[in-house]
């Protein structure tokens, strides 16, 4: 089983590489993390944080928008794709199972995402290290965002995996990606704050907002990054929230595994049915 899934793992990384996929995914998110570590970390002599820590802290947020977007973006045609130019039936009529099938693309896939967000924030922290007085001071901080990052990007592939099983045509599942997109980062979030702001004292804003925040991934990856970072946590403006959170960082954590666990078995699932 392992051989065959690491044999289409391989399959997915060269053809990502051929379709410029790893190049373009480094090049976007070196250039915004680049541009977010000369900006980020300007305050850090007024508060006596490391330059790489605040720099993780800007990343983070970064991550929230960036790295979903470019999982859905390699994931959605992953099994409509398929069906719409007609070679299903071949990859089917190998000896590999289903299973083998999905969890090798998802293999191949977190290794283009993985290679983008290593260079990509790895460039930006290098820089920031070696031209800072603080040097690498702050670098588990950025190894834990780069290894949280992937996570997070391994969620967002396999939801990409389910709504393209859920779909028959390249374009359908292209407008599902970026649908979930919108839905899960943007407008999640922006729903939440409307409702505490139009009940600041209730049950809602005290008792039910923080749960439904770590029931979102992105909000999980953010609340358990922004919650481990001590002191610099007032430069985010996170400080109040993460102080009053009613969980430990881990459950956040913990979300973030749950979500991919679930999604990835409901992608497999889906795919299951499928008569091509």
């Amino acid at each position: 089983m392992i051989v065959n899934i690491l044999a289409i793992a391989a399959l997915e990384l060269r053809l990502g590489i051929r379709n410029r996929w790893v190049i373009l995914s480094v090049l976007i998110l070196t250039l915004f993390a680049g541009i977010l570590a000369l900006v980020g970390s300007a305050p850090t002599g007024t508060v006596g944080v490391d330059r790489l820590t605040v720099t993780a802290a800007s990343l983070a947020t970064l991550s929230v928008y960036l790295v979903p977007l470019i999982a859905l973006l390699l994931a959605f045609d992953t099994v409509a794709g398929e069906i719409d130019r007609g070679t299903l039936q071949l990859v089917l009529a190998c000896p590999v199972s289903r299973f083998e099938i999905l969890a090798g693309k998802f293999v191949g896939h977190l290794a283009v995402l993985s290679i983008a967000v290593v260079v990509g924030y790895g460039v930006s922290g290098a820089a920031v290290a070696f031209t800072s007085d603080g040097g690498f001071a702050g670098l588990g901080v950025l190894v834990r965002l780069i290894a949280t990052s992937i996570l997070l990007g391994a969620v967002f592939l396999a939801i990409g995996y389910l709504a393209s099983a859920l779909v028959r045509q390249t374009g359908t599942a292209a407008a599902l990606a970026v649908g979930v997109w919108l839905v899960a980062v943007v407008l999640y979030d922006l729903g939440l704050l409307a409702i505490v702001v139009v009940e600041r004292e209730g049950v809602f804003a005290t008792t039910l907002f923080p749960w439904l925040l770590v029931a979102s991934p992105g909000d999980a990856f953010r609340l358990f990054n922004l919650a481990m970072l001590g002191a610099a946590k007032t430069l985010t403006g996170m400080a109040g929230i993460a102080e009053a959170l009613p969980f430990p960082p881990g459950v956040a954590l913990a979300s973030l595994i749950a979500w991919l666990v679930a999604a990835f078995a409901a992608a497999w699932f889906v795919f299951r049915r499928i008569e091509p």
